[in-house]
């Protein structure tokens, strides 16, 4: 629900700061205070049309934010878009902001990020639902409507069985299509594949050879030089003359003199090991010295075949991979893939045989489904209508429209024909209504008084009360043409949707403001030589006050009356608690 709300500069509003509590909240004020403006906010808020015209005269920027708690039913959907976004903070609250821009920006933002406004309009959906003579009517919106009926039908488990086959259905089809398609191009892409995979296989690749296959280019390319090094570490170890001693000599002597001493000085004696150990030790490496010089080869020709081989290795990785365990992959999903098309015409005889036999379980499935919504769709016509009637639109007519479409892909009906099906079933469902004996029935869009939509909405709403989960509900001009009785019915009927929603009423009556859990006033004053709007909740003798002047001005007449429409309102709405309604 719609918890705190603040806006500034926007329209007449300076500043404004709105705590909103559960249940019915009725706004009620003077023509021009403010009241639908309030509402313009808030369809600016969730993603609706705004532009710079709505910023205060000598303000360069307007600011709507708000705070929505979280419901159980819709936190599931909010939290996935959330989610899918990286924007979920806290589990259970939600804060978006729009702001506008005097030259022509507009900022959206979610839980304080930036974010685009179709962002706003994605999650508004499941935040606020407005009624009047406004384009964001969510019951306005066609493809709501197979939703609202099915949640009304409860045909949840046989929507679940449907969509799985559907989902199966469609896994399916996308397999079939990638191998209609490889097939239509099998020639080529086997030439290519073959080619492709006889490349790799024949080049004979060992993972780790690029590796040893350096380390030898780098010998072989400077044979010469390891040669004239390691001949030249031999000398010095081994060689020697007259004037420079062998290394090996000069460790011998050192060790003879060693042992010497170890014999007069005991304590010496494991020096003595030592340096013999080393001596050891530097005849090892000497003969790997002498080892080493022998094997290295002067050979261009191999040489040569090295360089060849890398270059070979080189150029299969640019062909399929950066690396050669990336080229070894390619070849094996190469072969994987001839082998497919070689067998595709089997597997596709197959999979159309399974789509056969999923088409009929699917048409299976959604006739019960279909069945089950029309069955439904009588019954929430006659709530409908009888809602209607209290509302004073007792000649109004509603019904749930079904239509189908052939498609020669599609699933098999009942009557031979195949028709157009997706993850609803096969069902193309509009809400229709004809306001008026006499008149044809049109679709909910097509009805042009702002007070009968509301009603009518306020009608659908009440029906669809247990399948509706958007929180929050704002209806704005419902009253219009009624009169004091028929604004007790109304009041009654948005009181009870106030038990599941949140409801916002902006209205002119006080037979439906006494119904109120929340009574705001909205007022506008002059401050500095400014218009501002301003709202004050009422309680105790204020709120009978504000009735009274509802009811015609301020007088003990019309205060007594007001009491009167205040108690029967808390009469009803107990009794109706009571009732458990």
């Amino acid at each position: 629900m719609l918890a705190e709300l603040r806006i500034e500069n926007f329209a007449i509003i300076d500043r404004l700061d709105l705590r909103l509590g559960a249940g019915l909240v009725a706004f009620t004020g003077e023509t021009g205070a403010g009241k639908s403006i309030i509402l313009d906010a808030i369809i600016a808020l969730v993603g609706g049309r705004a532009d710079a015209t709505a910023i205060r005269a000598g303000a360069e920027r307007a600011l709507v934010e708000a705070v929505f708690r979280l419901p159980e039913a819709t936190r599931p959907a909010i939290h996935a878009i959330l989610e899918r976004e990286g924007l979920l903070d806290d589990p259970d609250f939600l804060s978006i902001g729009r702001e506008l821009r005097r030259e022509g920006r507009s900022i959206a933002r979610v839980n304080g990020r930036s974010v685009n406004i179709s962002l706003l309009r994605e999650l508004g959906e499941y935040l606020v639902d407005i009624h009047g003579q406004s384009e964001h009517l969510s019951l306005l919106n066609v493809r709501q409507h197979i939703g609202l009926l099915d949640r009304f039908a409860g045909v949840e488990t046989e929507l679940q069985t449907y969509r799985q086959l559907y989902r199966q259905l469609l896994g399916l089809r996308r397999e079939l299509k990638e191998l209609r398609e490889a097939e239509a191009d099998a020639d080529r892409r086997k030439d290519l594949l073959t080619f492709q995979a006889q490349e790799i296989e024949a080049a004979h690749l060992r993972p780790d050879e690029e590796d040893d296959l350096r380390r030898e280019r780098d010998r072989l390319a400077n044979a010469e030089s390891l040669a004239s090094l390691a001949e030249q570490a031999i000398v010095l170890l081994e060689g020697g003359s007259d004037e420079t001693p062998a290394i090996s000599d000069l460790l011998g002597r050192v060790v003879q003199a060693v042992h010497s001493l170890s014999r007069l000085d005991s304590s010496q004696a494991k020096l003595a090991d030592q340096l013999t150990a080393a001596s050891e030790a530097l005849s090892d490496l000497g003969r790997e010295l002498q080892d080493y010089r022998e094997q290295i080869e002067f050979n261009p020709r191999r040489l040569e075949q090295v360089e060849e081989r890398l270059d070979l290795l080189n150029t299969l990785k640019r062909k399929y991979g950066g690396s050669l365990e990336a080229v070894l992959a390619y070849g094996q999903e190469a072969r994987r893939k001839l082998e497919s098309i070689e067998h595709s015409g089997e597997r596709i005889a197959e999979l159309e045989a399974d789509e056969q036999a999923l088409l009929e379980k699917i048409a299976q499935a959604g006739e019960l489904l279909s069945e089950k919504r029309q069955s439904a769709a009588e019954e929430l016509a006659r709530r409908v209508e009888l809602e209607l009637a209290d509302l004073s639109m007792a000649g109004a007519r509603f019904r749930v429209d079904f239509q189908r479409h052939p498609d020669a892909h599609g699933a098999p009906a009942g009557d031979g024909q195949r028709v157009a099906f997706d993850d609803t079933g096969f069902d193309r469902v509009e809400f229709l209504i004809a306001p008026n004996p006499g008149e044809g029935f049109k679709p909910l869009v097509k009805i042009a008084s702002g007070g009968e939509t509301s009603r009518l909405m306020l009608a659908l709403k009440n029906v669809l009360v247990s399948a509706d989960h958007v929180p929050t509900l704002i209806f704005d001009e419902i009253d219009q043409g009624i009169g004091g009785r028929v604004g007790s019915v109304v009041g009654e009927k948005l009181w009870r949707l106030g038990v599941r929603h949140q409801v916002l009423c902006v209205t002119h009556l006080p037979q439906l403001a006494a119904f109120g859990d929340q009574h705001l006033h909205v007022l506008k004053e002059l401050a500095d030589g400014r218009t501002i709007t301003r709202v004050e909740t009422l309680e105790g003798p204020r709120r009978l006050d504000e009735l009274a002047q509802m009811l015609g001005g301020l007088n003990d007449a019309n205060r007594s009356a007001a009491q009167v429409t205040l108690q029967e309102a808390r009469r009803r709405a107990d009794e109706l608690r009571a009732a458990g309604d």
